[in-house]
């Protein structure tokens, strides 16, 4: 363990004693809110710590044995303790790293998903259809609440957009490296001399923004536009004007919502969509900028960047960011992402845990 990391954990042992005077106090039961946060910060730093004091009795154990090697009748049993003393620290050392990377506040966060048909016309609007099921079977395994909140179809049963929104534990960390462009070469349907076409989808994931956030739009920048839902809906949508579209006039985003009957509701989940476009642009501006000086190794999430090709001939999934490339493409279609989430949120904590080391070296 490098000697800033050493420090880092003596500095939250002294947090926590402070915590502990500071929650003592019986005049913080007046301030509840105050009372829980700090109660939570002391569980999390009193977990570390504990940690990192196994470490360092560890650490003690093993410079114990290595002393021990010396005499003959002690010589294997020190073998053995060194070798469980080293084991256990490495594991600990790992876990110690980990705590240490920063959490995003947005990875617990419920998430829109935007997918929009690219090039390729109506085999792009296919394959955005594929991929809407793709994610919506995952979200079942997840057990996960999902709802469409808009949607433009194709002449051939595709999608040229379609916004769903998720609800669930951790969705936005799960779902968040799906940003990007989405590339499919495959043999379109409405190929007769079966030639392999390559079309494109957008994928865009956004975390669903508190109602806090919802609020800070000023009216004065809107424009709210009502019209008559179509699709699916029945008699009742055709009838009234319940589907909202907004416009946020500065910077020219929109959002609708047609879901549901009441113009009410319906303009409730316009605002909360748009919102999050405003903050996923936000993010993705500064990630721009932050990439101009150090290229990621997930990538900034640009929706211009092709980050995934399903190859269908070959049953080939192949995830450009990270290298990746598995031969299951049919179940990872039917909603089977727990090989290709888990690659990239690994490499996304190695990326972070290398910064953490050089930052500390």
């Amino acid at each position: 363990m490098t000697p800033t990391l050493r420090e880092q954990f003596e500095r939250l042992a002294l947090r926590l004693a402070e915590l502990d005077a500071t929650l003592a106090d019986p005049q913080l039961a007046g301030d509840i809110q105050r009372f829980r946060a700090l109660l939570r910060e002391q569980a999390e730093a009193s977990e570390l710590v504990a940690r990192f004091r196994r470490y360092e009795q560890r650490e003690s154990d093993l410079a114990a044995a290595q002393e021990l090697l010396s005499d003959p009748e002690m010589a294997a049993l020190a073998r053995d303790e060194i070798s469980a003393a080293s084991a256990d620290m490495e594991q600990l050392h790992a876990e110690l790293q980990a705590a240490l990377i920063p959490r995003d506040p947005d990875d617990a966060r419920n998430a829109f998903v935007e997918i929009r048909a690219g090039t390729g016309g109506d085999e792009s609007a296919l394959f955005a259809a594929d991929l809407a099921r793709m994610y919506l079977r995952w979200c079942e395994r997840q057990g996960w609440r999902t709802e469409v909140l808009s949607q433009s179809d194709s002449e051939r049963g595709g999608y040229k957009e379609l916004v769903l929104r998720i609800e669930g534990d951790g969705v936005y960390e799960q779902l968040r490296f799906e940003s990007g462009g989405h590339r499919v070469q495959r043999v379109p349907a409405t190929e007769s001399q079966g030639r392999i076409h390559t079309s494109a989808c957008t994928v865009a994931v956004m975390p669903e923004p508190d109602a806090a956030e919802e609020v800070q739009l000023n009216p004065a920048d809107l424009r709210i536009d009502t019209f008559r839902a179509s699709g699916a809906g029945g008699q009742h949508v055709n009838k009234t004007d319940s589907a909202i579209r907004i416009t946020h006039l500065p910077t020219g985003l929109v959002a609708e919502c047609q879901d549901d009957r009441s113009q009410h509701r319906n303009k409730a989940k316009a605002l909360a969509v748009l919102t999050a476009r405003l903050r996923d642009k936000d993010r993705s501006e500064r990630a721009a900028q932050e990439a101009a000086t150090r290229k990621g190794l997930i990538g900034s999430g640009d929706r211009s960047d092709r980050i995934r090709t399903y190859n269908f001939p070959q049953g080939r999934l192949t995830d450009h960011r990270i290298n990746l490339t598995l031969y299951k493409l049919a179940q990872i279609m039917d909603g089977d992402l727990a090989d290709v989430m888990g690659a990239l949120k690994a490499a996304r904590a190695a990326e972070q845990l290398a910064q953490l080391e050089a930052g500390s070296s």
